[in-house]
Protein backbone atom coordinates (compact mmCIF):
# COMPACT_ATOMS: atom_id res chain seq x y z
CA UNK A 1 0.00 0.00 0.00
CA UNK A 2 2.72 2.31 0.55
CA UNK A 3 4.21 1.62 -2.73
CA UNK A 4 1.26 2.47 -4.70
CA UNK A 5 0.83 5.87 -2.77
CA UNK A 6 4.33 6.59 -3.36
CA UNK A 7 3.88 5.44 -7.00
CA UNK A 8 0.70 7.29 -7.38
CA UNK A 9 1.99 10.57 -5.30
CA UNK A 10 5.08 10.58 -7.74
CA UNK A 11 3.02 10.34 -10.94
CA UNK A 12 0.89 13.02 -9.86
CA UNK A 13 4.10 15.32 -9.02
CA UNK A 14 5.14 14.24 -12.97
CA UNK A 15 2.62 15.15 -14.57
CA UNK A 16 2.69 18.45 -12.37
CA UNK A 17 6.02 19.57 -13.34
CA UNK A 18 4.74 18.55 -17.02
CA UNK A 19 1.81 20.60 -17.25
CA UNK A 20 3.94 23.75 -15.51
CA UNK A 21 6.03 23.04 -18.32
CA UNK A 22 3.53 23.65 -21.03
CA UNK A 23 3.15 27.80 -19.33
CA UNK A 24 7.02 28.34 -20.63
CA UNK A 25 5.89 30.76 -23.73
CA UNK A 26 4.00 32.97 -20.80
CA UNK A 27 6.53 32.99 -18.32
CA UNK A 28 7.28 36.57 -18.77
CA UNK A 29 3.17 37.03 -17.79
CA UNK A 30 3.78 34.29 -14.87
CA UNK A 31 6.58 36.16 -13.46
CA UNK A 32 4.66 39.43 -13.40
CA UNK A 33 1.52 38.02 -11.54
CA UNK A 34 3.60 36.56 -9.00
CA UNK A 35 4.95 40.01 -8.49
CA UNK A 36 1.92 41.81 -8.45
CA UNK A 37 0.55 38.75 -5.98
CA UNK A 38 3.41 38.60 -3.71
CA UNK A 39 3.04 42.43 -3.07
CA UNK A 40 -0.94 42.27 -2.64
CA UNK A 41 -0.58 39.84 -0.17
CA UNK A 42 2.45 41.96 1.41
CA UNK A 43 0.10 45.15 1.40
CA UNK A 44 -2.92 43.44 2.84
CA UNK A 45 -0.63 41.29 5.75
CA UNK A 46 1.14 44.85 6.78
CA UNK A 47 -2.34 46.96 7.60
CA UNK A 48 -2.54 45.45 11.20
CA UNK A 49 0.97 45.67 11.68
CA UNK A 50 1.24 49.05 10.88
CA UNK A 51 -1.88 49.02 13.21
CA UNK A 52 0.30 47.68 15.50
CA UNK A 53 2.76 50.98 15.30
CA UNK A 54 0.17 52.84 15.92
CA UNK A 55 -0.94 51.32 19.06
CA UNK A 56 2.80 51.62 20.23
CA UNK A 57 2.92 55.10 19.45
CA UNK A 58 -0.03 55.94 21.47
CA UNK A 59 1.59 54.28 24.06
CA UNK A 60 4.91 56.38 23.98
CA UNK A 61 7.00 53.73 22.84
CA UNK A 62 9.37 54.54 20.20
CA UNK A 63 8.24 53.60 16.78
CA UNK A 64 10.30 53.75 13.12
CA UNK A 65 7.29 55.06 11.87
CA UNK A 66 5.28 58.35 13.20
CA UNK A 67 1.35 58.15 13.62
CA UNK A 68 0.77 60.53 11.16
CA UNK A 69 2.36 58.79 8.51
CA UNK A 70 1.05 55.42 9.56
CA UNK A 71 -2.43 56.61 8.89
CA UNK A 72 -1.29 57.96 5.51
CA UNK A 73 -0.10 54.45 4.69
CA UNK A 74 -2.81 52.75 5.64
CA UNK A 75 -5.46 53.59 3.26
CA UNK A 76 -2.61 53.45 -0.32
CA UNK A 77 -1.83 50.30 1.05
CA UNK A 78 -5.94 49.39 0.93
CA UNK A 79 -6.21 50.62 -2.65
CA UNK A 80 -2.61 49.47 -3.57
CA UNK A 81 -3.82 45.93 -2.22
CA UNK A 82 -6.96 46.25 -4.67
CA UNK A 83 -4.96 47.12 -7.53
CA UNK A 84 -2.00 44.48 -7.28
CA UNK A 85 -4.40 41.55 -6.39
CA UNK A 86 -6.76 42.46 -9.22
CA UNK A 87 -3.63 42.71 -11.85
CA UNK A 88 -2.59 39.43 -10.48
CA UNK A 89 -6.01 37.91 -11.36
CA UNK A 90 -6.36 39.45 -14.73
CA UNK A 91 -3.15 38.37 -15.66
CA UNK A 92 -3.82 34.94 -13.82
CA UNK A 93 -7.10 34.10 -16.09
CA UNK A 94 -5.21 35.62 -19.34
CA UNK A 95 -2.55 32.76 -19.08
CA UNK A 96 -4.77 30.23 -18.20
CA UNK A 97 -7.29 30.73 -21.06
CA UNK A 98 -4.52 31.44 -23.71
CA UNK A 99 -2.85 28.09 -22.21
CA UNK A 100 -6.27 26.32 -22.46
CA UNK A 101 -6.17 27.66 -26.32
CA UNK A 102 -3.27 25.83 -26.90
CA UNK A 103 -3.60 22.76 -24.70
CA UNK A 104 -6.67 22.47 -26.73
CA UNK A 105 -5.01 22.91 -30.32
CA UNK A 106 -2.26 20.21 -29.03
CA UNK A 107 -4.98 17.81 -28.50
CA UNK A 108 -6.82 18.46 -31.84
CA UNK A 109 -3.38 18.45 -33.43
CA UNK A 110 -2.74 14.58 -31.23
CA UNK A 111 -6.02 13.45 -32.29
CA UNK A 112 -5.37 14.17 -36.15
CA UNK A 113 -2.23 12.49 -35.61
CA UNK A 114 -3.58 8.97 -33.77
CA UNK A 115 -6.27 9.33 -36.50
CA UNK A 116 -7.93 6.57 -37.59
CA UNK A 117 -5.65 3.69 -36.60
CA UNK A 118 -5.35 4.64 -32.66
CA UNK A 119 -8.63 6.50 -32.07
CA UNK A 120 -10.39 2.98 -33.86
CA UNK A 121 -12.67 1.64 -31.34
CA UNK A 122 -12.02 4.16 -28.97
CA UNK A 123 -14.65 5.67 -26.43
CA UNK A 124 -16.31 8.76 -28.15
CA UNK A 125 -17.96 9.81 -25.45
CA UNK A 126 -14.29 10.05 -23.28
CA UNK A 127 -12.81 11.37 -26.09
CA UNK A 128 -15.44 14.54 -25.89
CA UNK A 129 -15.32 14.77 -21.93
CA UNK A 130 -11.55 14.84 -22.59
CA UNK A 131 -11.50 18.03 -25.02
CA UNK A 132 -14.18 19.83 -23.05
CA UNK A 133 -14.58 19.23 -19.17
CA UNK A 134 -10.77 17.78 -18.56
CA UNK A 135 -9.14 20.86 -21.02
CA UNK A 136 -11.71 23.63 -18.44
CA UNK A 137 -10.38 21.93 -15.26
CA UNK A 138 -6.62 22.93 -16.66
CA UNK A 139 -7.87 26.63 -15.91
CA UNK A 140 -7.96 25.85 -11.74
CA UNK A 141 -4.16 24.85 -12.06
CA UNK A 142 -2.92 27.46 -14.70
CA UNK A 143 -5.60 30.20 -12.88
CA UNK A 144 -5.11 29.46 -8.94
CA UNK A 145 -2.41 27.09 -8.28
CA UNK A 146 1.29 28.16 -9.88
CA UNK A 147 1.13 31.79 -9.36
CA UNK A 148 -0.45 31.18 -5.82
CA UNK A 149 2.64 28.69 -4.56
CA UNK A 150 5.05 31.36 -5.87
CA UNK A 151 3.63 33.61 -4.00
CA UNK A 152 3.28 32.06 -0.56
CA UNK A 153 7.21 30.95 -0.97
CA UNK A 154 7.64 34.67 -1.06
CA UNK A 155 5.14 35.96 1.08
CA UNK A 156 5.63 33.81 4.04
CA UNK A 157 9.56 33.70 3.76
CA UNK A 158 9.21 37.42 4.33
CA UNK A 159 7.10 36.97 7.13
CA UNK A 160 9.33 34.64 8.43
CA UNK A 161 12.38 37.21 8.06
CA UNK A 162 10.15 39.94 9.36
CA UNK A 163 8.83 38.33 12.46
CA UNK A 164 12.11 36.54 13.21
CA UNK A 165 14.12 39.74 13.64
CA UNK A 166 12.25 40.38 16.80
CA UNK A 167 13.56 37.05 18.32
CA UNK A 168 14.75 33.41 16.36
CA UNK A 169 12.44 30.98 17.79
CA UNK A 170 9.28 33.25 16.67
CA UNK A 171 10.33 33.34 12.88
CA UNK A 172 11.40 29.60 13.39
CA UNK A 173 7.83 28.79 14.86
CA UNK A 174 6.28 30.93 12.13
CA UNK A 175 8.24 28.86 9.52
CA UNK A 176 6.63 25.79 11.25
CA UNK A 177 3.27 26.86 10.99
CA UNK A 178 3.29 27.61 7.03
CA UNK A 179 5.24 24.66 6.48
CA UNK A 180 2.60 22.65 8.02
CA UNK A 181 -0.46 24.61 6.55
CA UNK A 182 1.20 24.95 3.16
CA UNK A 183 2.89 21.72 2.65
CA UNK A 184 2.04 19.24 5.46
CA UNK A 185 -1.54 19.65 5.17
CA UNK A 186 -2.20 18.83 1.44
CA UNK A 187 -0.08 16.31 1.07
CA UNK A 188 -2.05 14.28 4.03
CA UNK A 189 -5.08 15.14 2.50
CA UNK A 190 -3.40 14.34 -0.55
CA UNK A 191 -2.41 10.85 0.29
CA UNK A 192 -6.15 10.05 2.32
CA UNK A 193 -7.84 10.86 -1.05
CA UNK A 194 -5.50 8.66 -2.95
CA UNK A 195 -6.59 8.55 -6.82
CA UNK A 196 -10.18 9.36 -6.09
CA UNK A 197 -9.71 12.48 -8.69
CA UNK A 198 -8.75 10.17 -11.55
CA UNK A 199 -12.11 7.87 -10.96
CA UNK A 200 -13.94 10.46 -10.43
CA UNK A 201 -12.72 11.74 -13.76
CA UNK A 202 -13.11 8.39 -15.17
CA UNK A 203 -16.79 8.27 -13.84
CA UNK A 204 -17.63 11.37 -15.27
CA UNK A 205 -16.18 10.34 -18.98
CA UNK A 206 -18.08 7.11 -18.51
CA UNK A 207 -21.46 8.96 -17.82
CA UNK A 208 -21.12 11.22 -20.60
CA UNK A 209 -20.52 8.32 -22.98
CA UNK A 210 -23.16 6.87 -21.74
CA UNK A 211 -25.51 9.47 -21.72
CA UNK A 212 -23.93 9.96 -25.59
CA UNK A 213 -24.94 6.52 -26.32
CA UNK A 214 -28.53 6.92 -25.16
CA UNK A 215 -29.39 9.81 -26.86
CA UNK A 216 -28.16 8.47 -30.58
CA UNK A 217 -29.97 5.21 -29.51
CA UNK A 218 -33.28 6.44 -28.29
CA UNK A 219 -35.13 4.90 -31.63
CA UNK A 220 -33.81 1.35 -30.83
CA UNK A 221 -34.80 2.13 -27.48
CA UNK A 222 -37.88 3.55 -27.80
CA UNK A 223 -38.73 0.79 -30.57
CA UNK A 224 -37.25 -2.33 -28.00
CA UNK A 225 -39.09 -0.63 -25.01
CA UNK A 226 -35.91 -1.37 -23.12
CA UNK A 227 -35.67 2.44 -21.95
CA UNK A 228 -36.24 1.48 -17.96
CA UNK A 229 -32.76 -0.84 -18.78
CA UNK A 230 -31.16 2.12 -20.06
CA UNK A 231 -32.28 4.48 -17.46
CA UNK A 232 -31.79 2.02 -14.53
CA UNK A 233 -27.55 1.57 -16.25
CA UNK A 234 -27.12 5.81 -16.60
CA UNK A 235 -28.75 6.14 -13.04
CA UNK A 236 -25.90 3.65 -11.90
CA UNK A 237 -23.40 5.46 -13.57
CA UNK A 238 -24.43 8.85 -12.04
CA UNK A 239 -24.99 7.87 -8.13
CA UNK A 240 -21.26 5.89 -8.78
CA UNK A 241 -20.23 9.46 -9.91
CA UNK A 242 -22.16 11.22 -7.14
CA UNK A 243 -20.51 8.76 -4.31
CA UNK A 244 -16.70 9.82 -5.22
CA UNK A 245 -17.62 13.45 -5.96
CA UNK A 246 -19.31 13.34 -2.82
CA UNK A 247 -16.35 11.63 -0.73
CA UNK A 248 -13.97 14.57 -2.61
CA UNK A 249 -16.41 17.28 -1.32
CA UNK A 250 -15.68 15.43 2.21
CA UNK A 251 -12.20 15.17 2.08
CA UNK A 252 -12.58 19.21 1.26
CA UNK A 253 -14.10 19.60 4.41
CA UNK A 254 -12.24 17.80 6.23
CA UNK A 255 -9.04 19.76 4.19
CA UNK A 256 -10.86 23.38 5.26
CA UNK A 257 -10.85 22.25 9.04
CA UNK A 258 -7.94 20.79 9.94
CA UNK A 259 -5.99 23.80 7.90
CA UNK A 260 -7.87 25.91 10.08
CA UNK A 261 -6.95 23.60 13.54
CA UNK A 262 -3.58 24.27 12.80
CA UNK A 263 -4.01 28.28 12.35
CA UNK A 264 -5.29 28.33 15.43
CA UNK A 265 -3.53 26.20 17.25
CA UNK A 266 -0.16 28.19 16.24
CA UNK A 267 -2.07 31.42 16.43
CA UNK A 268 -2.41 30.66 20.11
CA UNK A 269 1.48 29.38 19.98
CA UNK A 270 2.64 32.55 18.81
CA UNK A 271 0.90 34.37 21.23
CA UNK A 272 1.97 32.08 24.35
CA UNK A 273 5.87 32.00 23.03
CA UNK A 274 6.06 35.86 22.77
CA UNK A 275 4.40 36.55 26.09
CA UNK A 276 6.61 34.29 27.40
CA UNK A 277 9.36 35.97 25.89
CA UNK A 278 8.13 39.55 26.27
CA UNK A 279 8.12 38.26 30.14
CA UNK A 280 11.30 37.00 30.70
CA UNK A 281 12.29 40.05 28.92
CA UNK A 282 14.01 38.68 25.75
CA UNK A 283 11.57 40.79 23.34
CA UNK A 284 10.16 44.25 24.28
CA UNK A 285 6.27 44.86 24.03
CA UNK A 286 6.60 45.85 20.42
CA UNK A 287 8.34 42.15 20.01
CA UNK A 288 5.48 40.51 21.92
CA UNK A 289 2.45 42.43 19.77
CA UNK A 290 3.68 43.07 16.50
CA UNK A 291 4.93 39.06 15.54
CA UNK A 292 1.47 38.52 17.35
CA UNK A 293 -0.34 40.54 14.48
CA UNK A 294 1.58 39.90 11.89
CA UNK A 295 1.50 35.99 12.55
CA UNK A 296 -2.62 36.47 12.53
CA UNK A 297 -2.79 38.09 9.71
CA UNK A 298 -0.09 36.17 7.21
CA UNK A 299 -1.67 32.77 6.90
CA UNK A 300 -4.01 33.84 3.82
CA UNK A 301 -1.21 32.69 1.19
CA UNK A 302 -0.47 29.07 2.52
CA UNK A 303 -4.34 28.58 3.35
CA UNK A 304 -4.83 29.35 -0.28
CA UNK A 305 -2.28 25.62 -0.95
CA UNK A 306 -3.62 23.83 2.27
CA UNK A 307 -7.05 23.23 -0.68
CA UNK A 308 -4.84 21.82 -3.16
CA UNK A 309 -4.84 19.02 -1.27
CA UNK A 310 -8.43 18.02 -3.18
CA UNK A 311 -8.59 20.86 -5.92
CA UNK A 312 -5.69 19.17 -7.80
CA UNK A 313 -7.07 15.55 -7.58
CA UNK A 314 -9.16 16.35 -10.35
CA UNK A 315 -6.96 18.70 -12.25
CA UNK A 316 -3.96 16.26 -11.86
CA UNK A 317 -6.29 13.49 -13.07
CA UNK A 318 -7.51 15.37 -15.78
CA UNK A 319 -3.57 17.07 -17.01
CA UNK A 320 -2.50 12.90 -16.99
CA UNK A 321 -5.20 12.42 -19.61
CA UNK A 322 -4.67 15.02 -22.00
CA UNK A 323 -0.25 14.50 -21.60
CA UNK A 324 -1.37 10.66 -22.62
CA UNK A 325 -2.90 11.66 -25.77
CA UNK A 326 -0.68 14.67 -26.59
CA UNK A 327 2.74 11.95 -26.04
CA UNK A 328 0.65 8.66 -27.29
CA UNK A 329 2.68 7.75 -30.40
CA UNK A 330 0.71 7.17 -33.34
CA UNK A 331 0.78 4.04 -35.59
CA UNK A 332 1.49 5.83 -38.79
CA UNK A 333 4.12 8.91 -38.44
CA UNK A 334 3.98 11.68 -41.10
CA UNK A 335 6.34 11.41 -43.93
CA UNK A 336 7.39 14.24 -45.59
CA UNK A 337 10.76 15.35 -47.40
CA UNK A 338 10.26 13.39 -50.31
CA UNK A 339 10.02 13.44 -54.33
CA UNK A 340 6.29 14.11 -55.36
CA UNK A 341 5.00 10.76 -57.07
CA UNK A 342 2.65 10.15 -60.21
CA UNK A 343 0.37 7.82 -59.53
CA UNK A 344 0.77 4.74 -62.46
CA UNK A 345 -0.83 1.92 -60.39
CA UNK A 346 -0.29 0.01 -56.87
CA UNK A 347 0.84 -3.69 -55.93
CA UNK A 348 1.06 -5.26 -52.73
CA UNK A 349 3.49 -8.44 -52.43
CA UNK A 350 3.19 -10.96 -49.74
CA UNK A 351 1.88 -8.11 -46.96
CA UNK A 352 0.59 -9.59 -43.66
CA UNK A 353 -0.70 -7.57 -41.24
CA UNK A 354 -2.22 -8.42 -37.40
CA UNK A 355 -4.30 -5.70 -35.19
CA UNK A 356 -2.43 -5.66 -31.92
CA UNK A 357 0.64 -6.95 -30.45
CA UNK A 358 1.83 -10.40 -32.51
CA UNK A 359 1.29 -12.02 -29.15
CA UNK A 360 -1.33 -12.07 -26.38
CA UNK A 361 -1.23 -12.29 -22.91
CA UNK A 362 -1.92 -15.46 -22.84
CA UNK A 363 1.09 -16.29 -25.08
CA UNK A 364 -0.32 -16.93 -28.08
CA UNK A 365 -0.64 -15.27 -31.58
CA UNK A 366 -3.35 -12.58 -32.81
CA UNK A 367 -4.88 -13.93 -35.88
CA UNK A 368 -3.33 -12.05 -39.08
CA UNK A 369 -6.20 -10.56 -41.07
CA UNK A 370 -4.03 -10.70 -44.16
CA UNK A 371 -1.48 -13.24 -44.71
CA UNK A 372 1.22 -13.12 -47.77
CA UNK A 373 -1.44 -11.56 -49.35
CA UNK A 374 -0.20 -10.30 -52.80
CA UNK A 375 -2.41 -8.50 -55.59
CA UNK A 376 -1.51 -6.26 -58.83
CA UNK A 377 -3.37 -2.87 -59.70
CA UNK A 378 -2.93 -1.90 -63.05
CA UNK A 379 -3.28 1.88 -64.05
CA UNK A 380 -7.13 2.21 -65.18
CA UNK A 381 -9.11 -0.67 -64.88
CA UNK A 382 -11.59 -1.49 -61.97
CA UNK A 383 -10.22 -4.30 -59.57
CA UNK A 384 -12.95 -6.04 -57.18
CA UNK A 385 -12.65 -7.70 -54.49
CA UNK A 386 -15.00 -10.30 -52.83
CA UNK A 387 -14.63 -12.40 -49.96
CA UNK A 388 -16.25 -12.85 -46.73
CA UNK A 389 -16.95 -10.82 -43.75
CA UNK A 390 -13.73 -10.59 -41.81
CA UNK A 391 -11.38 -11.59 -44.66
CA UNK A 392 -9.27 -8.54 -44.90
CA UNK A 393 -10.82 -6.13 -47.63
CA UNK A 394 -11.37 -3.33 -45.71
CA UNK A 395 -8.16 -3.53 -43.84
CA UNK A 396 -6.49 -3.97 -47.42
CA UNK A 397 -7.82 -0.39 -48.42
CA UNK A 398 -6.33 0.97 -44.74
CA UNK A 399 -3.64 -0.12 -45.48
CA UNK A 400 -3.15 1.64 -49.11
CA UNK A 401 -4.18 4.43 -47.38
CA UNK A 402 -1.13 3.73 -45.28
CA UNK A 403 -3.70 4.62 -42.18
CA UNK A 404 -1.91 0.90 -40.82
CA UNK A 405 1.45 -0.12 -41.25
CA UNK A 406 2.02 -3.15 -43.39
CA UNK A 407 4.29 -5.58 -40.88
CA UNK A 408 5.38 -7.93 -43.19
CA UNK A 409 5.61 -7.46 -46.84
CA UNK A 410 5.41 -4.49 -49.34
CA UNK A 411 2.58 -2.11 -50.73
CA UNK A 412 4.04 -0.03 -53.28
CA UNK A 413 2.67 3.17 -55.61
CA UNK A 414 3.50 2.33 -59.31
CA UNK A 415 5.76 5.98 -60.11
CA UNK A 416 7.77 7.54 -62.62
CA UNK A 417 11.59 5.92 -62.86
CA UNK A 418 13.30 9.14 -62.05
CA UNK A 419 16.41 7.54 -64.46
CA UNK A 420 14.31 6.84 -66.76
CA UNK A 421 14.45 9.86 -69.92
CA UNK A 422 11.30 9.20 -71.30
CA UNK A 423 9.77 10.22 -67.89
CA UNK A 424 11.05 13.81 -68.39
CA UNK A 425 8.69 14.35 -71.01
CA UNK A 426 5.92 12.17 -69.77
CA UNK A 427 2.39 13.64 -69.17
CA UNK A 428 0.23 12.77 -65.71
CA UNK A 429 -0.41 8.90 -67.47
CA UNK A 430 0.58 6.93 -70.16
CA UNK A 431 4.27 7.14 -71.06
CA UNK A 432 8.01 6.57 -69.29
CA UNK A 433 8.54 3.48 -67.35
CA UNK A 434 6.72 3.25 -64.15
CA UNK A 435 8.93 1.45 -60.99
CA UNK A 436 7.29 0.37 -57.38
CA UNK A 437 8.00 2.95 -54.85
CA UNK A 438 7.11 1.54 -51.24
CA UNK A 439 4.42 3.99 -49.85
CA UNK A 440 6.67 4.34 -46.86
CA UNK A 441 8.63 6.82 -48.75
CA UNK A 442 6.11 8.43 -50.31
CA UNK A 443 5.08 12.15 -48.50
CA UNK A 444 1.74 11.17 -46.82
CA UNK A 445 0.27 14.28 -48.08
CA UNK A 446 1.03 13.05 -51.83
CA UNK A 447 0.08 9.91 -50.96
CA UNK A 448 -3.66 11.15 -49.71
CA UNK A 449 -3.95 13.19 -52.72
CA UNK A 450 -3.59 10.24 -54.89
CA UNK A 451 -6.11 8.42 -53.38
CA UNK A 452 -9.88 8.47 -52.71
CA UNK A 453 -10.78 6.87 -49.95
CA UNK A 454 -14.75 5.68 -49.05
CA UNK A 455 -15.37 3.78 -45.99
CA UNK A 456 -18.52 1.92 -45.56
CA UNK A 457 -20.15 4.52 -43.02
CA UNK A 458 -20.03 7.75 -44.73
CA UNK A 459 -19.17 10.48 -41.72
CA UNK A 460 -21.45 13.48 -42.10
CA UNK A 461 -21.01 17.14 -40.19
CA UNK A 462 -23.75 19.15 -39.36
CA UNK A 463 -23.53 21.35 -42.35
CA UNK A 464 -25.14 21.49 -45.73
CA UNK A 465 -25.49 19.06 -48.68
CA UNK A 466 -22.75 21.13 -50.42
CA UNK A 467 -20.46 21.77 -47.54
CA UNK A 468 -19.92 18.13 -47.09
CA UNK A 469 -19.11 17.03 -50.25
CA UNK A 470 -16.75 20.19 -50.03
CA UNK A 471 -14.64 18.76 -47.55
CA UNK A 472 -13.14 16.79 -50.33
CA UNK A 473 -12.16 19.97 -52.16
CA UNK A 474 -12.31 22.72 -50.15
CA UNK A 475 -11.65 25.03 -53.19
CA UNK A 476 -15.00 23.39 -55.55
CA UNK A 477 -17.08 25.51 -57.48
CA UNK A 478 -20.62 25.14 -57.89
CA UNK A 479 -20.70 23.28 -60.86
CA UNK A 480 -17.72 20.77 -59.90
CA UNK A 481 -19.87 20.08 -56.83
CA UNK A 482 -22.65 19.78 -58.92
CA UNK A 483 -21.16 17.17 -61.65
CA UNK A 484 -19.58 15.32 -58.77
CA UNK A 485 -23.52 14.65 -57.63
CA UNK A 486 -24.76 13.79 -60.95
CA UNK A 487 -21.53 11.03 -61.34
CA UNK A 488 -23.33 10.04 -57.81
CA UNK A 489 -26.90 9.67 -59.22
CA UNK A 490 -27.64 12.33 -56.29
CA UNK A 491 -28.33 16.12 -58.17
CA UNK A 492 -31.97 15.61 -59.32
CA UNK A 493 -32.58 14.60 -55.80
CA UNK A 494 -31.19 17.34 -54.19
CA UNK A 495 -32.58 19.74 -56.80
CA UNK A 496 -35.89 18.54 -55.73
CA UNK A 497 -35.10 19.84 -51.69
CA UNK A 498 -36.50 23.10 -51.12
CA UNK A 499 -32.68 24.87 -50.30
CA UNK A 500 -30.96 22.75 -52.74
CA UNK A 501 -27.69 22.29 -52.36
CA UNK A 502 -27.82 24.56 -49.11
CA UNK A 503 -30.23 21.99 -47.05
CA UNK A 504 -28.67 21.17 -43.51
CA UNK A 505 -28.34 17.30 -43.22
CA UNK A 506 -28.33 17.80 -39.13
CA UNK A 507 -26.52 15.91 -36.62
CA UNK A 508 -24.51 13.22 -38.32
CA UNK A 509 -26.56 13.31 -40.77
CA UNK A 510 -29.84 12.33 -39.31
CA UNK A 511 -31.90 13.32 -41.75
CA UNK A 512 -30.52 11.55 -44.36
CA UNK A 513 -31.40 7.70 -45.49
CA UNK A 514 -28.67 5.74 -45.53
CA UNK A 515 -28.47 5.63 -48.98
CA UNK A 516 -28.59 8.96 -49.58
CA UNK A 517 -25.33 9.54 -47.10
CA UNK A 518 -23.40 6.79 -48.97
CA UNK A 519 -23.96 8.57 -52.10
CA UNK A 520 -22.87 11.86 -50.90
CA UNK A 521 -19.68 9.62 -49.77
CA UNK A 522 -19.57 8.88 -53.76
CA UNK A 523 -19.87 12.58 -54.56
CA UNK A 524 -16.92 13.38 -52.21
CA UNK A 525 -14.81 10.50 -53.99
CA UNK A 526 -15.40 11.63 -57.07
CA UNK A 527 -14.60 15.55 -56.27
CA UNK A 528 -11.50 14.60 -54.62
CA UNK A 529 -10.22 13.83 -58.45
CA UNK A 530 -7.86 11.37 -57.18
CA UNK A 531 -6.56 9.16 -60.07
CA UNK A 532 -7.00 6.05 -57.20
CA UNK A 533 -10.12 5.41 -56.20
CA UNK A 534 -10.68 3.09 -52.66
CA UNK A 535 -14.22 2.43 -52.41
CA UNK A 536 -15.76 -0.29 -49.75
CA UNK A 537 -18.99 -1.43 -50.04
CA UNK A 538 -20.16 1.95 -51.70
CA UNK A 539 -23.42 0.44 -53.11
CA UNK A 540 -24.40 -1.82 -50.12
CA UNK A 541 -27.44 0.38 -49.00
CA UNK A 542 -28.23 1.94 -52.66
CA UNK A 543 -31.61 0.36 -54.86
CA UNK A 544 -30.95 -1.58 -57.90
CA UNK A 545 -31.60 1.47 -60.04
CA UNK A 546 -29.57 3.67 -58.23
CA UNK A 547 -26.61 1.10 -58.42
CA UNK A 548 -27.03 0.38 -61.85
CA UNK A 549 -26.67 4.59 -62.42
CA UNK A 550 -23.09 4.56 -60.40
CA UNK A 551 -21.72 1.58 -61.32
CA UNK A 552 -22.01 3.26 -65.24
CA UNK A 553 -19.99 6.19 -63.46
CA UNK A 554 -17.43 4.39 -62.32
CA UNK A 555 -17.13 2.42 -65.21
CA UNK A 556 -16.80 5.89 -67.25
CA UNK A 557 -14.85 7.08 -64.29
CA UNK A 558 -12.50 4.30 -65.01
CA UNK A 559 -11.14 5.52 -68.05
CA UNK A 560 -8.65 8.13 -66.18
CA UNK A 561 -9.29 6.27 -62.90
CA UNK A 562 -7.84 3.16 -61.01
CA UNK A 563 -10.71 1.90 -59.18
CA UNK A 564 -10.58 -0.77 -55.97
CA UNK A 565 -13.54 -2.06 -55.49
CA UNK A 566 -14.97 -4.12 -52.39
CA UNK A 567 -18.45 -5.60 -52.48
CA UNK A 568 -20.22 -8.41 -51.27
CA UNK A 569 -22.62 -7.94 -54.00
CA UNK A 570 -22.46 -10.04 -57.51
CA UNK A 571 -23.96 -7.26 -59.40
CA UNK A 572 -21.42 -5.04 -57.96
CA UNK A 573 -19.05 -7.19 -59.48
CA UNK A 574 -20.18 -7.21 -62.84
CA UNK A 575 -18.84 -3.52 -63.38
CA UNK A 576 -15.33 -5.10 -62.38
CA UNK A 577 -12.69 -5.59 -64.95
CA UNK A 578 -10.59 -7.94 -62.82
CA UNK A 579 -12.54 -9.87 -59.73
CA UNK A 580 -10.42 -11.31 -57.25
CA UNK A 581 -11.33 -13.21 -54.14
CA UNK A 582 -9.75 -12.79 -50.87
Amino acid sequence: MTNERSTGTSSKLATLLKMMGLVKPLSGFMALAVVSGTLAYLAVQFIPVLGGYAILDGLGLDVPIPSATIWIILPLLALLRAVLRFTEQRLNHFIAFKLLALVRDRVFGALRRLCPARLEGRDKGELVSLITADVELLEVFYAHTISPICIAFIVEAVMCVYIGSFHVGLGILALAAYLCVGIAVPLIISSISGNMGEKVRQQSAELASCVLENIRGLDETIQYGSSKERMTAMRKKTKALQWHQSSLNRLTGLNLAIANSFILVFDILMAVTAGLLYLHGKVGFDGFLLPVLAMLSSFGPVSALASLGTTLQNTTASGARILAIIEEEPETEEITGHEEVEFRGAECKMVTFRYGSEKTEDGCSTPAVLRNFSLSIPENQIIGIVGESGCGKSTLLKLLMRFWEVQKGRIAIMGQDPDDPDNAKASTYGTGKAVPININEINTSNLREMESYMTQETQMFKDTIAGNIRVAKLDATQEEIEEACRKASLHDWIMTLPDGYESNVGELGDTLSGGERQRIGLARAFLHGAPFLLLDEPTSNLDSLNEAVILKALKEESKGRTVLLVSHRKSTMRVADVEIGM
